[in-house]
């Protein structure tokens, strides 16, 4: 085996003759440090939330809190770095830009470090400040836009003036992932699921920021003829909960997600709606008293994100119970909620945004404790 070829930073010449042996060395050594990443990362937790055993119902979040960079995204940069890699679009010296609004940045800056490339992130200037501690810690570089519609032209202007690739994970989310299997996040909650009582969820709730997760999730249970029904759940000042109920091609919304990560303004490329069996839109009110509750019930801080997916998940265990049925539901744990101090855990925050939490966390507490969702 040859020995490992150092990877060259942002000095490096900056043409390339793919043909070029030095740069066949530096592709193979950069697809396999990406893969050696993932060889040494041991599987994500699925943690239970307790819920009263006479319901005959189990509720499991996938803690993808737990990856090297602390969130979901961190397959999706991973499965990125590897198709930008794969496709000759990242090359040696040049950088990976990136429009987003915080943890696929994060992650993303990780595999460009680990490759020896630089990174940029475009995203909103309103950006929890931890999240861009974090990019920056990886050796990324932020740069913030104030309207969160101009990421995408923003983030393509830099890569074309640079010389460097626009990842477009917006796009590419849904194709570079291995939807099959390969230990993607579907394969991964069927296997750890195996010796649970009820193996094959009823539901998996997902949330959508670029759509690719609940892509991935819906084609695996489709092709893997699998009973279990995919729900996405969607935040304020996002389109996909529209767009997936009129068909609408192109609906838009003022504004960006208050809930980081997930809403979009516009239908991304990778969110693909005939795949999905069921959408529910939740306040954003709502999904931060779900963080707080969560944290309350297992002792875990979380993302406002997992508050969305939580808040839908308990809505259906509340239907499972009133239909007398059993079973099984999933939904994600994405992030920590440590990146979030200032927001989902601040009450000056929600005051500011006006948001009012106390009625929702009412509607948590009586489901958790009774299965009964208040009319």
């Amino acid at each position: 085996m040859p020995s490992p070829v150092p990877l060259p930073g942002a000095d490096a010449t900056p043409d390339v003759d793919r043909s070029d042996v030095t740069y066949r060395a530096w592709l193979k050594e950069a697809v396999r440090r990406v893969q050696a990443d993932a060889n040494r990362s041991a599987d994500t937790h699925l943690l239970r939330f307790p819920l009263p055993e006479r319901w005959n119902i189990d509720l499991y979040l996938k803690d993808e809190s737990t990856h090297p960079t602390g969130s979901l995204k961190h397959r999706l940069a991973r499965s990125l770095f590897l198709y930008g890699l794969c496709n000759g679009w990242i090359r040696p010296g040049r950088p990976v830009i990136e429009a987003s609004s915080g943890s696929t940045a994060v992650s993303e800056a990780y595999f460009a470090k680990l490759i020896g490339v630089p990174f940029i992130a475009v995203m909103p200037r309103t950006t929890s400040a931890e999240k861009c501690r974090l990019i920056e810690f990886h050796g990324g570089r932020c740069h913030f836009v104030d309207d969160p519609r101009r990421m995408y032209e923003e983030a393509a202007r830099l890569a074309a003036d640079s010389g460097g690739h626009y990842m477009d994970q917006f796009t590419y989310a849904e194709r570079a992932t291995d939807w099959r299997g390969n230990n993607n996040i579907a394969e991964s909650i069927f296997r750890q699921l195996e010796l649970e009582r009820f193996p094959v969820p009823a539901w998996i709730v997902a949330t959508a920021g670029t759509g690719g997760t609940s892509a991935t999730l819906a084609r695996y249970v489709h092709y893997m003829q699998y009973d279990t029904r995919i729900c996405v759940a969607d935040p304020e000042n996002s389109v996909f909960f529209d767009g997936w109920t009129t068909g609408e091609p192109e609906p838009v919304c003022e504004g960006g997600s208050r809930i980081e990560g997930i809403g979009r303004p516009r239908m991304e490329p990778s969110f693909v709606p005939g795949a999905v069996d069921r959408m529910m839109k939740v306040p954003d009110a709502a999904s931060v008293a779900a963080v707080r509750a969560l944290e309350r019930v297992i002792g875990r801080k979380a993302g406002g994100s997992t508050g969305t997916g939580l808040w839908s998940a308990l809505k259906i265990v509340a239907e499972m119970v009133a239909a007398g049925r059993s079973g099984s539901v999933v939904t994600l744990l994405c992030d920590p909620g440590d990146r979030y101090l200032d927001k989902y855990y601040s009450d000056a925050w929600l005051a500011e945004q006006g948001l009012e939490i106390g009625p929702y966390a009412q509607v948590l507490e009586r489901v958790i404790t009774t299965g009964v969702w208040p009319e």
